[in-house]
């Protein structure tokens, strides 16, 4: 197992609400071990197993939460 590391920048956060949802839908793919969500920076930084999430797979996550990666 490879974890791999990624930044998403992300439009549409504006409180601390958006973060959680944020960092809900993310922690719940299959694969993703650890994320960090900065309001302020507008940014999810994911730590997840290539081999069983892709990128798309997260933006997806992030696209249904509501808000845009960018």
């Amino acid at each position: 197992m490879k974890l791999e590391n990624n930044v998403l920048e992300i439009e549409g956060m504006s409180c601390d609400h958006c973060k959680a949802r944020v960092e809900k839908a993310l922690s719940e793919l299959n694969g993703v071990s650890n994320v960090e969500v900065s309001l302020e920076d507008a940014t999810a930084t994911i730590q997840f197993d290539a081999s069983k999430v892709s990128l798309a797979q997260l933006a997806d996550a992030v696209s249904e939460a509501g808000y845009e990666v960018v």
